[in-house]
């Protein structure tokens, strides 16, 4: 280091290491979300193939309903989650020489970034209007 260069302050015991356990475990709940939107779509894919027949009756379509329901309620607790671990990854970074996720960030901001928690949310929403349009359906028909 130069004499012009400014000093690195002297990380605590242990702070990178916890630092590299709050971004892995950001990524594992990223990990987990993916394998709860794919069970949920299977599940949503399957119930919207069975609406095609006609001796089913509106309890299929309420059961759809009751899912998108769990599964709009299961991304949200998920976006909050991981909202708070990038927050402390944040103020982690603060103490870091590089701060990779705040810059990622503010180069997305720069951008008409949508959010992935923005559009998989739309998903459910979707699902939950066949449903709701079945049960119209068979409750004029």
């Amino acid at each position: 280091m130069s004499a012009s260069e400014p000093a690195q302050a002297e990380l605590p015991p242990g702070y990178l290491d916890l630092y590299k356990l709050a971004v892995e475990m950001a990524d594992r709940i990223s990990a987990r979300r993916g394998v709860a939107n794919t069970f949920f779509l299977t599940v949503n894919t399957g119930l919207a193939a069975l609406l095609g027949g006609n001796e089913l009756r509106w309890y299929v379509a309420g059961a759809g309903i009751v899912l998108c329901a769990a599964w709009w309620a299961l991304l949200k607790s998920y976006r909050d989650l991981n909202r708070a671990k990038f927050g402390v990854i944040l103020v982690m970074e603060q103490q870091l020489p590089a701060q990779p996720f705040g810059d990622e960030w503010n180069q997305l901001k720069k951008t008409r970034y949508r959010e992935l928690g923005h559009v998989e949310r739309f998903v459910p929403v979707l699902f939950a209007l066949v449903y709701v349009a079945e049960i119209i359906r068979q409750a004029i028909g």
